[in-house]
């Protein structure tokens, strides 16, 4: 059987993730150390024991759930599953980072502090109130192209996330997210919902955040993952270091192609998928993109065991 290795983004962290799998794994627990140690704070503390809303801050989610999916993995491969098992790595927005740590092409720690960077310089792009975010549901792409089009009447919208068919993201000024709420219903849209985010991700705005990452990753070694990465922004395959630097900058303000990538990797024969680390939210993107590919989520300890016994009796 193809398999596939998939990392949560911003949205799936609660308090306590990631705790169960330290306490049962010491090389779950040596990942918290480690990011502990690269952001010089106990960022473990505050995941498992501080408030919700410290957390969801944007420059503290972003390594925290980072952490707990490579805690998660570090737990898969004390019993004996590898990254090399699986066909591809891929991650919804922030959980790119965390594929490529996977990957073993970024460090954990430069991973974790790239992620620091990333969300504070996210946050920073657009003073806030001045951007939005809105869910679309049941309009495809390319109308929901049309409709932030339409919207933007000389201000910034665009679909961001593409996450599954009935669900796109849009991204930009407030005023012009609220409009294209407004045209989408209108365009026979389900529902149109906004988001309870702190900045307009994945659109022009992030362009200072942009900038941010490029010069902060200039100095941070990046190799050749151990098994390609299907990009946000290309939906398809990478491997080369150099090509996965520039779109690491180009996400940023890019659409996350999740819905492209994972008909990519199914096209390419993978027919199971795991989401490794906190929640579920990939997991029911994938079966509402293609629901021929079979999904687990690897974020305890009896996830864990569950997914190794099936690799077990595949063998």
């Amino acid at each position: 059987m193809s398999r596939a290795f998939v990392f949560p983004g911003q949205g799936a962290q609660t308090i306590g993730m990631g705790r169960a799998l330290a306490e049962a794994y010491p090389a779950a627990q040596a990942v918290f150390d480690e990011v502990d140690e690269a952001l010089g704070e106990k960022l473990s503390a505050l995941v498992w024991e501080g408030e919700q809303d410290d957390l969801t801050l944007t420059a503290n989610a972003q390594p925290a759930l980072m952490a707990t999916s490579l805690a998660a993995l570090r737990a898969l491969e004390a019993e004996g599953v590898s990254v090399g098992d699986a066909a591809f790595v891929a991650g919804h927005s922030l959980g790119e980072y965390s594929a490529l740590a996977a990957a073993g092409a970024i460090s954990v720690a430069d991973t974790a502090r790239l992620l620091r960077i990333r969300g504070k310089a996210m946050q920073e792009a657009v003073p806030v109130g001045i951007g939005a975010m809105a869910a679309l549901l049941g309009l495809d792409f390319a109308t929901v192209q049309e409709v932030a089009a339409e919207a933007a009447q000389g201000e910034v919208c665009q679909a961001a996330n593409d996450n599954d068919p009935g669900q796109v993201v849009v991204s930009g000024h407030k005023a012009a997210v609220e409009r294209a709420c407004e045209i989408a219903k209108e365009r026979g849209a389900r529902r149109a919902v906004m988001l309870p985010v702190s900045a307009p991700f994945h659109c022009a705005l992030m362009q200072p955040a942009a900038d941010v990452m490029a010069q902060a990753q200039a100095d941070v070694a990046i190799n050749a993952p151990v098994v390609p990465l299907v990009a946000n922004v290309r939906a398809e395959a990478v491997t080369d270091p150099d090509v996965i630097r520039a779109l690491l900058v180009e996400q940023v303000t890019g659409s996350v192609r999740w819905r492209e990538s994972v008909a990519y990797m199914a096209g390419e024969g993978v027919s199971e998928i795991w989401e490794i680390g906190a929640g579920k939210a990939l997991c029911g993107m994938i079966r509402r993109i293609d629901k021929s590919v079979a999904t687990a989520a690897v974020g305890t300890p009896e996830d864990v065991a569950k997914a190794v016994e099936q690799m077990k009796s595949e063998v």
